[in-house]
């Protein structure tokens, strides 16, 4: 599969107001999700995983407890793409799916 191209720091800030919460944190997007508690936060994570495997695009992640610290960039592509941005609006939508009252 060919990468998507990386997008410019323009595309990208452009960008960012239709991801709630996410910003930049070293040159990739990123989210740090709560939840109330490890079953919320590992139930998100089996539901994200399952989507990333379909598009084969999988996040960088660290979790603890309730916490879920998300990177995503595209790596053969030296950055983030419109696979990275469509990965992270898949996580919004199944975090308020998962707590409704995030």
């Amino acid at each position: 599969m060919k990468s998507a191209p990386k997008l410019s720091d323009d595309e990208l800030e452009a960008a960012l107001p239709e991801l709630p919460g996410w910003g930049i944190d070293q040159g990739k997007l990123y989210r740090e999700f709560v939840f109330r508690d490890f079953n919320a936060a590992f139930g998100f994570m089996s539901r994200v995983a399952l989507a990333a495997e379909a598009a084969n695009h999988h996040p960088e992640w660290f979790n603890v407890y309730n916490r879920v610290r998300v990177h995503l960039t595209t790596h053969d592509a030296g950055g983030v793409t419109q696979r990275d941005l469509d990965l992270a609006a898949h996580m919004n939508r199944y975090l308020h799916e998962t707590e409704p009252e995030a």
